[in-house]
């Protein structure tokens, strides 16, 4: 079966192909990114047979990307054998609480998430766009939408709800959900293949540390509880997230800068996390060098940022009555030794040991923990298009 995994973001879209064939392990045929969706200079990149092309033209809309992107699949020769599309796979960012697994799209699905767009306004419309698009390029092509919430949907209530009236939560639903459920959901299954044990006996705190960044308390293969909240926003310092905030700063501030609630959602969003407190960037790179020519800010983000993690990690391991494993994954997570570093060594209460070398040196897939160290520590490289393909032929296998 090959199973073409799809991506859409507001002014995006990612895609691969895989050749899902029974008995052997998933291959990637191709893949690439539509970038600027929405103006006459969008950036197609494309991969497939070893070799990259690139081109600059207008692409106005999700569906001329998508378009775009099976024709490039349907080349000629070895390219065109790749192109035939078994099935779609899709990410959904948001499945609320209607949706605590992966499933087949029919028009009611569909409709379903119209319903969801008020909960995820900058992704689920686009991912919506995405499953409209195909289903008019291959018609009968079966998709499947694969949720980003779902691996923390069966969360307890004392974990997801908010100490706000119990009515509010009957009417609007305002709950936490969590987000990066598919990456944690991939970190946590690759971690128990580590450990050689089934990830339904492991107490695992799964680390997705992006410019988006969320932790994850995953035991016995469920999220129990997740940084994130009813949105993104919730949960640790970001990029460009202003994560944990005291509500009452957000009213004090509103009054006393006379902001509007997009100025505020601006400033919350775009403005805060590394970015805020550094004044440079949102990018751990840029904070690190900057951390290494002296400059205070960057080390008072950098601070803030470790801290916020281990906090969460701690919490995680009372919510869990103890930790097996420790995953670190995402841009951050997966490149920044040094933020690895700074936490372990700070949870040495837990039985965590580093290895300073092995930490130094990781490169993809790598334990990082010290032989007799209590907790295994792991850098995972995450693979959210994988699990949506896997999910995608177990569901239309069944």
């Amino acid at each position: 079966m090959k199973v073409f995994v799809l991506n859409c973001g507001s002014s995006s879209v990612k895609y691969k192909l895989y050749d899902m064939s029974p008995g052997s392990s998933p291959a990637v045929l191709a893949s690439g990114k539509v970038e600027r969706v929405g103006t006459d200079t969008a950036i197609i990149t494309h991969r497939q047979a070893g070799e990259e092309r690139q081109v600059t033209r207008p692409v106005l809309h999700h569906y001329e990307a998508i378009a775009m992107c099976l024709a490039m699949l349907a080349g000629d020769g070895a390219a065109g054998k790749a192109a035939a599309v078994d099935a779609v796979g899709h990410r959904v960012v948001h499945g609320g609480e209607l949706f605590r697994e992966a499933v087949v799209v029919t028009p009611e699905v569909k409709e379903a998430l119209r319903q969801l767009n008020d909960l995820a306004p900058l992704h689920n419309p686009h991912n919506l766009a995405g499953i409209e698009a195909v289903e008019a390029l291959l018609p009968n092509v079966p998709q499947v939408a694969v949720f980003d919430t779902a691996l923390h949907a069966r969360m307890p209530p004392h974990a997801y709800l908010y100490g706000i009236p119990y009515e509010l939560y009957e009417r609007h639903r305002i709950r936490r959900y969590g987000f990066h459920g598919i990456s944690h959901k991939y970190v946590a299954r690759r971690v128990a293949e580590k450990l050689g044990r089934p990830v339904e006996t492991l107490r695992i705190i799964s680390c997705h540390l992006g410019n988006g960044a969320s932790v994850a308390a995953i035991q016995a293969g469920v999220s129990i509880d997740t940084s994130m909240g009813f949105t993104p926003l919730e949960g640790l310092m970001m990029g460009t997230r202003s994560g944990d905030i005291d509500p009452g700063a957000l009213i004090y501030l509103m009054a006393h800068e006379d902001l509007s609630l997009p100025d505020l959602n601006a400033l919350l969003n775009r403005q805060s996390g590394l970015k805020g407190i550094s004044g440079l960037s949102g990018d751990m790179r840029d904070i690190e060098a900057a951390m290494d020519a002296g400059d205070a800010r960057a080390r008072l983000a950098f601070d803030m940022y470790e801290y916020r993690v281990r906090k969460y990690i701690g919490a995680y391991a009372a919510a869990m009555n103890g930790v097996d494993a420790i995953a670190f994954t995402a841009g951050i997570g997966e490149h920044s030794p040094r933020l690895r570093q700074q936490i372990c060594a700070n949870l040495t209460y837990l039985g965590v040991r580093l290895d300073e070398a092995r930490n130094a040196s990781a490169t993809g897939e790598a334990e990082i923990s010290a032989p007799g160290s209590t907790v295994r520590v792991f850098v995972i490289p995450t693979d959210e298009e994988l699990v949506i393909a896997q999910d995608t032929v177990a569901l239309l296998n069944r």
